[in-house]
């Protein structure tokens, strides 16, 4: 789960960074310049214990593409309120103050001209993850088969004459 913490946290700041570099406007600045707030890194990486389980959940029960994109699209923007609303009771201010950028923003937290784009940057995380679990990233994240009792099994390998257990290659 650490791992996928960074690698979200990563990823996100990444398209973040290339988001906010896309020109919006006419005539386009040539610089191109990206930006992000260290505020983000977290906040990305919160898609490991939030955004995968949902995931796992939404196609384990069936449930259509928009349906999911709609609820990725849900959890984001409330994602975005609630670590927004904190950071601004803590600090003062919210890394990304939508007020006066656009009257489609709610309290400065959300905008709701992006609810699209939530969408399918939702959906488009589904292969992400579908990966991530394919590949399970660290040994430790495996789960290992329990015995009665709840406790966890004791490794079956061990070398001739030896009590320590064999690494896993």
């Amino acid at each position: 789960m650490k791992r996928r913490f960074l690698l979200y946290g990563a990823l996100g700041w990444c398209l973040e960074i290339l988001w906010t570099g896309l020109p919006k406007r006419w005539p386009i600045d040539w610089r191109l310049a990206g930006h992000t707030s260290w505020w983000m890194f977290p906040i990305y990486g919160l898609l490991a214990p939030l955004y995968e389980p949902v995931h796992a959940h939404l196609r384990a029960t069936g449930r259509p593409w928009p349906v999911r994109g709609l609820v990725y699209m849900l959890g984001i923007m409330g994602v975005e309120v609630a670590t927004g609303w904190a950071i601004e009771r803590a600090t003062g201010q919210i890394p990304w103050d939508y007020r006066g950028s656009t009257r489609w923003q709610w309290r400065g937290l959300t905008r709701l001209d992006y609810a699209p784009l939530w969408f399918l940057v939702g959906l488009g995380l589904e292969p992400v993850h579908d990966q991530l679990a394919a590949k399970e990233l660290s040994p430790h994240e495996q789960r290992q088969p329990e015995q009665s009792g709840g406790r966890r099994a004791a490794p079956q390998s061990r070398r001739r004459g030896s009590t320590r257990p064999v690494r896993a290659q």
